[in-house]
């Protein structure tokens, strides 16, 4: 086992580095000279600092020995503990967070996204993470020009980190909670189905397909989210949701008129196949049905069922900041929504039964 470096014995009246023992991020405590005594022994002072090395708490020491001789100023607060860098935080987090993918040698979508949202972010890399301040974070955002789902990646990151900071004690407080995305949700592009489709849909709602056509158009979740969810149907509503913190573990509740073919369908995936599968599935369908292009002459996709669900919330004025929690959007720079307002299944129940089907089943 390797030994600790033996470090110089320091002059009287200069202070004194503590080591504090294994497992700490900082393991030296800097302290300066004991000015008090009790009947049993020196009192030791409240430390100047917590440092990652020896020779930073010399230079803290040194430093305030010169201004002692009136030598130099020191501006109020140098004495705050360094923090580690954007860059050293982001590998302790990664490192963390995919320690079992690493070990398997696995690459995963989530790693990548975390890699990309990292490079996005070069402007804070050196810096110290304690220095890093909201307004740092949002000018990243401001000034950026990606989409909106690579920014979405960005805060999901910032999010990330710092809940890993905090529960390391690297810092105090979470300055990405108020973070906005400021450009308007560009997702996937979509054409929601018209009220004369939906009709033709509910006529065959029988079809396995169009069920879960049906499905997807009456809930609003991603194909790709569908094939993860969990499906409550004591309770009936759905949970789950991917991509940023607002679209992950979402609630929602199974529309009326769909929970029969809810009931019907595979509780694991519900699409009883693979995605590419059901969107083959589901071209030949709308095809045979005559429904396959959209008035607009663009061809009918899954994510369509997702603007639908859209289009109807907004047609039968559901409550917008419910309809943005059951799509799972941001609600970018309305801070009280996005992070105070809270809804129970229920509440959102009232909101998704003021929907109608085109026609009386």
């Amino acid at each position: 086992m390797a030994r600790r470096k033996k470090h110089p014995k320091l002059p009287n009246g200069f202070g004194s580095i503590k080591y504090l023992g294994k497992g700490r991020y900082k393991p030296y405590g800097v302290y300066p000279p004991v000015t008090q005594y009790t009947a049993t022994g020196p009192v030791t002072p409240q430390a100047l600092a917590y440092v990652e090395t020896w020779d930073e708490g010399y230079e803290i020491l040194a430093a305030r020995k010169l201004e002692n001789e009136g030598k130099i100023k020191i501006q109020t607060g140098i004495y705050i503990d360094r923090t580690p860098t954007f860059k050293e935080v982001y590998e302790g987090f990664y490192k963390e967070k995919y320690r079992n993918q690493l070990k398997e040698g696995k690459k995963t979508a989530s790693m990548y996204s975390s890699q990309a949202a990292f490079r996005n972010s070069s402007t804070l890399h050196n810096m110290q993470f304690g220095q890093i301040r909201y307004k740092d974070m949002q000018d990243i955002l401001n000034d950026c020009t990606l989409k909106h789902s690579s920014q979405e990646l960005i805060v999901s990151l910032m999010h990330q980190m710092y809940a890993y900071a905090i529960k390391y004690d690297i810092v105090g407080k979470d300055y990405s909670a108020s973070l906005f995305i400021p450009i308007s949700d560009d997702d996937e592009h979509g054409v929601p189905f018209t009220h004369d489709e939906l009709q033709i849909l509910w006529n065959n709602k029988t079809n396995p397909i169009v069920e879960m056509i049906l499905i997807m158009c009456y809930s609003g979740f991603r194909i790709t989210e569908i094939v993860k969810l969990d499906v409550n149907l004591e309770e009936k509503y759905f949970h789950g949701g991917i991509k940023t913190r607002y679209g992950k573990d979402r609630d929602v509740p199974i529309y009326s008129q769909i929970y029969d073919m809810v009931t019907h369908r595979p509780q694991k995936n519900m699409l009883g196949c693979t995605t590419p599968m059901f969107r083959k599935q589901m071209y030949e369908k709308l095809e045979s049905l005559g429904i396959s292009t959209a008035p607009t002459g663009e061809k009918h996709t899954p994510h369509d069922c997702r603007h639908t669900f859209s289009v109807l919330c907004e047609k039968y004025k559901v409550n917008e900041n419910d309809r943005k929690r059951m799509l799972g959007h941001s609600f970018g720079a309305d801070i009280t929504n996005g992070i105070y307002g809270h809804r129970t299944v229920d509440d959102l129940r009232k909101e998704i039964e003021k929907i109608k089907v085109p026609f009386n089943k």
